[in-house]
């Protein structure tokens, strides 16, 4: 599996529901960059992602976005193929 990266805040109602969707999807682990406590880490973020808002989910070197992106992917059928063994190595 890919690596799971998620920029987020201690106190994000979306960073948990993204985060709940990922587990059940198999996720178990989610390295998690907290920019609320590493203000310079905010701003790798910003200039990374061009987003300012929280979460903003990698899945390896692809850049999911936000939760709501994280479901429509799940919902379009394509976050479980981004998730597989298979996809690590592409």
């Amino acid at each position: 599996m890919p690596e799971v990266l998620m920029y987020c805040t201690a106190v994000c109602p979306y960073c948990v529901a993204a985060e709940r969707l990922l587990s059940a999807r198999g996720v178990t682990d989610i390295r998690k960059i907290r920019v609320d406590t590493e203000p310079q880490r905010r701003v790798e973020m910003m200039e990374r992602t061009g987003r300012r808002t929280v979460p903003q989910i990698y899945i390896g070197d692809f850049h999911v976005g936000g939760f709501d992106d994280l479901s429509a992917l799940d919902h379009a059928g394509r976050l479980k193929p981004l998730l597989s063994p298979d996809a690590a190595a592409t």
